[in-house]
């Protein structure tokens, strides 16, 4: 009697076991959020990305005639790059610009290091000399808002950026000379303006495309 409670007792602990633990699914059963990295549902979208589902497809749809909307330019990514050659005779000044950075874009920079060594700048193989952000999703959508309506305003003497600045590819790059246009950067913790780079990668076949579409989405081009 007690020889054939045991297997009974062994198979209530596994399906036990199987209940508290996920155990295996079989034909793909409720898997947690979590345990797949996606986000959660729910959340809510960028404004900007609103406003190019809802005003931009349209009316590029309509300036260039697309016959599908799955045609019409969007914007893949952002990325964000300070080269800043002086931190090879002082990291803080790379601490503060990955910071910074990090600020900025709400993203942690990858710091970039040399690829090779160069004897008349005192550079040598490995050494970091900048830092870089790509930005996807409503974290791009989220830092181009506050680029086109808080940051490029608060410029002095601003007229707007060059529309000459694209690629040939629809891609367009912008410089700026100082981070501290961003409302983000405390300027009493400044030790150093440092430029950056930002280029807009988008999906457009023609600078002419790439161009209406940054517009419609605000960016202030120079008339």
């Amino acid at each position: 009697m007690a020889k054939e409670q045991q297997p009974k007792e062994a198979a209530a602990k596994k399906t036990e076991g199987k209940r508290k633990g996920g155990g295996e699914s079989r034909g793909g059963g409720n898997v947690p959020e979590l345990a797949t990295g996606r986000p959660k549902s729910g959340g809510s979208k960028a404004r900007l990305r609103e406003h190019y589902l809802k005003s931009v497809v349209p009316a590029m749809t309509k300036e260039f005639s697309y016959k599908n909307p799955m045609a019409v330019p969007k914007i893949q990514k952002i990325a964000i790059n300070i080269g800043l050659g002086e931190a090879t005779g002082n990291s803080k000044l790379m601490d503060g610009a990955v910071n910074e950075l990090a600020s900025i874009a709400g993203q942690k920079p990858v710091v970039t290091k040399a690829k090779k060594s160069i004897a008349a700048f005192k550079l040598r193989e490995g050494m970091a000399i900048g830092c870089m952000v790509t930005l996807r999703g409503d974290r791009m959508f989220e830092f181009l808002d506050r680029l086109v309506n808080v940051a490029l305003p608060r410029v002095r003497d601003f007229r707007g950026v060059s529309p000459k600045s694209f690629d040939g590819r629809g891609n367009y790059t912008l410089g700026l000379k100082d981070q501290l246009i961003f409302p983000e950067i405390d300027y009493n913790k400044v030790e150093k303006t440092k430029g950056m780079n930002i280029s807009i990668t988008t999906t457009a076949k023609t600078d002419a495309e790439g161009l209406a579409l940054l517009r419609q989405m605000g960016m202030p081009f120079r008339q």
